[in-house]
């Protein structure tokens, strides 16, 4: 989920372990079934997609073109079926051994793409702060290196 903001943290245990002023706040699920070519399609569509306002305040700029930065937060309850019961299940949830280094990955190579990127603390307890501007929230999904949603 990706959702643009005029300023985002993430706190572990009363410490700020990520902040950002204007950019993009994604939150990761990570299925079994995810890429390296995933991983990166979705850095490149975060990169440069259209969600910033441009001059006329229309929805023309990409993160690139107004340099702003991303928090990553990992969140495997995006993956959560509710379905059935009352309980949501996290089956499509993908391992923390598979998911950790997958979000790594999309940090990593944000940053060497030169955006200004933080990140939450993995299997961390994280309080997330917004302000969501806009406000701009999409369900982005990416498979098989396809986006599909």
């Amino acid at each position: 989920m990706l959702q643009r903001v005029s300023r985002a943290s993430v706190t572990v245990a009363g410490s700020v372990a990520g902040s950002i002023g204007p950019g993009l706040l994604l939150l990761v699920g990570i299925e079994p079934s995810d890429t390296d070519e995933d991983v990166q399609r979705a850095v490149d569509k975060v990169m440069n997609l259209r969600v910033f306002p441009d001059d006329q305040g229309r929805m023309n700029m990409s993160l690139l073109d107004c340099g702003g930065s991303v928090l990553v937060v990992s969140q495997f309850t995006l993956l959560g079926d509710v379905r059935k019961g009352r309980r949501p299940s996290y089956g499509d949830a993908a391992s923390p051994e598979m998911a950790e280094p997958m979000v790594d990955r999309m940090v990593e190579r944000l940053r060497a793409a030169g955006v200004h990127t933080e990140s939450g603390v993995f299997g961390a307890a994280m309080e997330v702060d917004l302000v969501n501007s806009g406000p701009v929230t999409l369900v982005m999904a990416i498979n098989r290196g396809r986006v599909v949603r």
